[in-house]
């Protein structure tokens, strides 16, 4: 008897019938198939082209709003991340302990400028950046960096009055001293002096009393 007149087995038939049903469905969404096939070879070829992640540059900034005088502590400070040309020229590397000569406002990167050292210079060229004490603590509280005053020296003793610098920018004004620290009476700002009013100006600081005036121009 030939193998084809036999009866299908019903396991076969079952098969056959599954892969006929498989492929209508196939066909009745081969449009949705094709589409979705499409979408995923368009969105290989775009990561594929898609540009790398653009370079940054770690930056510290100011996490708070920071008066001029405060000492730096890491818990001032926080990390943002910019694109290398927005780093600003002079930007502190290691800022924390440091004394700020100029307020910072929230977000503002710390640059040499805004700390008190050698780099003060740079914000009054062609002047001689000097520590000075005021006689008056009080009166030197009144001060703020940006400010242009007039160096009096007195001599109580001779009662006599002389203006030893004219037009002088406060740079910095660094926190009062504790008496236990044995600092000398008075408080210290730091000035941007004419290079020839220095000599009369630190020679006032040692033998008389140095007050000052805003200056009128």
């Amino acid at each position: 008897m030939d193998s084809r007149d036999l009866p299908a087995r019903p396991w076969t038939r079952r098969a056959a019938d599954a892969l006929s049903s498989v492929r209508r469905r196939l066909l009745r969404r081969r449009r949705l198939i094709a589409a979705v096939l499409v979408g995923v070879a368009v969105a290989a070829s775009l990561r594929s082209v898609a540009p790398p992640a653009p370079e940054t540059a770690t930056l510290l900034v100011a996490a708070r709003d920071l008066p001029a005088g405060e000492t730096l502590s890491a818990g001032d400070l926080v990390e943002t991340q910019v694109p290398p040309g927005a780093v600003p020229e002079g930007v502190a590397a290691d800022p924390a302990g440091r004394l700020l000569a100029a307020p910072l406002r929230r977000g503002e990167p710390v640059t040499d400028v805004r700390l008190v050292g050698p780099q003060l210079a740079a914000a009054a060229p062609g002047s001689v950046v000097v520590p000075v004490r005021l006689s008056d603590a009080g009166q030197a509280a009144l001060l703020t960096p940006g400010d242009r005053v007039d160096l009096v020296a007195t001599d109580p003793q001779a009662g006599t009055a002389e203006h030893i610098a004219h037009n002088a920018a406060v740079l910095a004004v660094p926190e009062a001293a504790a008496a236990s620290d044995g600092a000398l009476p008075g408080r210290l700002v730091v000035l941007a002096l004419a290079p020839e009013s220095v000599h009369a100006v630190t020679s006032a600081a040692v033998s008389a009393f140095v007050t000052f005036t805003w200056a009128s121009s």
